[in-house]
């Protein structure tokens, strides 16, 4: 079967407008990335926080919650909201850098801008970093609480 590339179905006139307009999709696939990055920080903030909240809970006397839950439980929570983070990112990475491939593609050439391909961003070194940071503290919870 022949597919049809969605850029082919339409022509892309260069002017003013058709540039501003690229511009404003090239924002909002920023800043939806940068919301997914706020988010996954976020999952993993708080997973390694409650990690180390109810292990700092279990070294307290007279905290009776703790009886009513297995030690792994927190363990389990913290890795899963952290590998939930992690995947997030690199799901929303792959996305972004997809978007931005289609936004470069030929038919979109003559209304982006300069150059020739996309720019490497702010925002995407950031998340490969948190990425990393992330990985870092699943490593840190997983075998630290074995």
């Amino acid at each position: 079967m022949n597919e049809i590339s969605p850029a082919s179905r339409f022509s892309v006139e260069p002017s003013v407008a058709n540039h501003f307009a690229w511009l404003r999709t090239r924002l909002g696939i920023e800043r939806t990335f940068m919301a997914w990055i706020r988010t996954a920080v976020s999952l993993i903030g708080f997973g390694f926080t409650i990690v180390q909240f109810f292990q700092r809970l279990q070294g307290m006397e007279g905290t009776g919650i703790l009886r009513k839950m297995r030690p792994q439980e927190p363990r389990d929570l913290g890795l899963a909201l952290i590998a939930t983070g992690i995947g997030a990112l690199a799901i929303s990475s792959w996305q972004y850098r997809r978007e931005l491939g289609y936004l470069w593609s030929e038919p979109f050439r003559a209304i982006a801008g300069v150059g020739d391909r996309p720019h490497r961003t702010p925002a995407f070194l950031a998340a490969m970093v948190l990425i990393v940071i992330g990985i870092a503290a699943f490593v840190s919870v997983f075998f630290h609480f074995l």
